[in-house]
């Protein structure tokens, strides 16, 4: 996959992100600062002064608006004041394990918040491509080796995994009802959602995240505590689904009305690995350290199988994946490693994302 036209797209738009300030918001509007686009946020502030967000003052990269995705008044005046030409919507509760904790706040944030912000679109009186990001947990999961495709059925256990599948109905429904790909030359709104699998990466320090606690224990040469070994996932380096979502956002400029729909962004199906395959290959290349299998009863349900079907996504999108398991876990611990030894985040950041474009 080659990321050189993206500038074209991109270079001296007006692009809104919501969630700017998370994990994988940090690295987008990086990658759009190096593309010269114009940047707004829209998102809580970053809860620790380490967040990656701080890490490559995240302040300096964009407008920066800080506040909820379910304050409708401040999120309809933030998008309509910028006239956006792209959206990306990342703002979310994204944590399995918390959504159990709160499980009313993160069905209003992220399927309620999904219609908050389509609600802005709505009143946008001008062209505009949307990027909606939800995740690979949208689907039904029956635990089976059949990789899910865009067309299976939507569910979810966990709040987490069933709220994502609600945002995916309110997607389809504002789609149908307001930016019918029919009706283009009228609202001229293009809307697409991207489900994409687990993602790991520099600067991730969320709880209950396998690598953020591997190198927490590491650091503090602390044995690495396994929850689910043998949970099957699709793991992707944070920098495929974010070029993925940037190169769908060029593919609903291309064709508002063939791409205004659902996307898988995962890994090779080789690529799948258990967690204690992952924990075993970040081991090996941190060099050093050892894991402990925990076994806790009472612990909240998480799936213990998912794999993604990434062949639309490849075949009409355009889209595939450019690293290996092994080499995205590389990367992602490389990171951790250089930031330790005082290299600047922020160029880390930097470097490797102009690395990935070039590979």
């Amino acid at each position: 996959m080659e990321y050189q036209h993206l500038a074209h797209y991109y270079k001296g738009k007006k692009v809104f992100v919501t969630g700017h300030t998370g994990f994988k918001g940090s690295w987008l509007i990086y990658w759009l600062h190096l593309l010269g686009a114009d940047v707004k946020g829209y998102s809580l502030a970053p809860e620790n002064t380490f967040d990656l967000y701080n890490t490559i003052d995240g302040d300096g990269l964009c407008e920066s608006v800080i506040a909820d995705i379910r304050d409708t008044a401040s999120l309809n005046e933030a998008l309509s004041s910028f006239e956006p030409d792209f959206v990306f919507h990342l703002a979310a509760q994204p944590l399995v394990r918390l959504s159990y904790a709160i499980p009313a706040d993160t069905f209003a944030i992220n399927a309620i918040g999904t219609a908050n912000l389509l609600d802005a679109v709505k009143a946008l009186k001008k062209p505009c491509a949307v990027v909606l990001i939800t995740t690979d947990k949208v689907y039904e999961n029956k635990e089976w080796h059949y990789p899910y495709r865009e067309t299976d059925r939507l569910g979810g256990y966990d709040p987490y995994s069933a709220s994502k599948a609600c945002a995916e109905l309110v997607i389809s429904s504002y789609r149908n009802s307001f930016f019918h790909p029919n009706d283009y030359s009228i609202h001229q709104k293009s809307i697409a959602s991207a489900r994409a699998g687990n993602v790991i990466g520099g600067g991730d320090w969320a709880k209950d995240r396998i690598i953020p606690d591997i190198v927490r224990s590491l650091a503090k040469s602390e044995i690495v505590t396994v929850r689910n070994p043998n949970a099957v996932r699709p793991w992707q380096h944070v920098l495929e689904p974010i070029g993925g979502y940037l190169h769908l956002g060029c593919k609903l400029i291309e064709n508002p009305t063939f791409f205004a729909e659902s996307w898988n962004f995962g890994p090779k199906s080789e690529d799948n690995l258990t967690v204690e395959e992952l924990v075993k290959t970040a081991l090996r290349i941190w060099g050093s350290g050892e894991y402990s299998i925990q076994t806790v009863d009472g612990q909240p349900h998480e799936a213990g199988l998912l794999k993604l079907d990434i062949s639309k996504t490849v075949n009409l999108l355009g889209w595939q994946p450019k690293l290996d398991a092994t080499t995205s876990i590389q990367k992602t611990l490389e990171w951790y490693l250089k930031n330790d030894q005082k290299v600047s985040g922020r160029e880390l950041v930097e470097e490797q994302i102009i690395s990935f474009s070039n590979e």
